[in-house]
């Protein structure tokens, strides 16, 4: 059984079809950004804690670095140290095990060597920047 949309002259337009496709991903872009759920997260201490022990459940969270921002955080475990950073209105979380730490002109760069997450680039103020570099020193 297989059903087909036709037009009165034959088969539906390849173009209508486009034009409908990309004008129902749109309205679901504009509904999701007015509705608020773009809005990229803000961390707070209690929010980054929570979020880490989302990503890591297991782990005891000594002690968290925000970034002024609140779209980044450091966050020291028991099982070493960690980066949260905001994508969207959610969070990722990654263990600093094996990175390369490099300086930009808005704050700091990480590369981890993981497919799954690459590169994160931080945001931070220019007082910031060393603060976090001696922390991530020490990681």
């Amino acid at each position: 059984m297989s059903f087909t949309l036709r037009c009165r002259e034959g088969p539906m337009p390849l173009e209508i079809l486009l034009i409908l496709v990309i004008g129902g991903i749109s309205t679901i872009a504009v509904i999701l950004h007015l509705s608020g759920r773009s809005k990229r997260a803000d961390l707070t201490l209690e929010t980054a804690r929570a979020a880490w022990l989302r990503h890591f459940p297991q782990d005891t969270v000594h002690d968290i670095l925000l970034a002024r921002d609140g779209h980044a955080a450091l966050v020291e475990t028991e099982t070493g140290p960690g980066l949260l950073w905001a994508l969207g209105a959610d969070t990722v979380g990654r263990r600093l095990q094996d990175y390369a730490l490099s300086e930009t002109a808005d704050g700091l760069a990480i590369r981890f060597h993981d497919f799954t997450a690459p590169r994160v680039t931080l945001t931070l103020a220019p007082d910031e920047t060393p603060i976090w570099q001696q922390r991530l020193a020490r990681a």
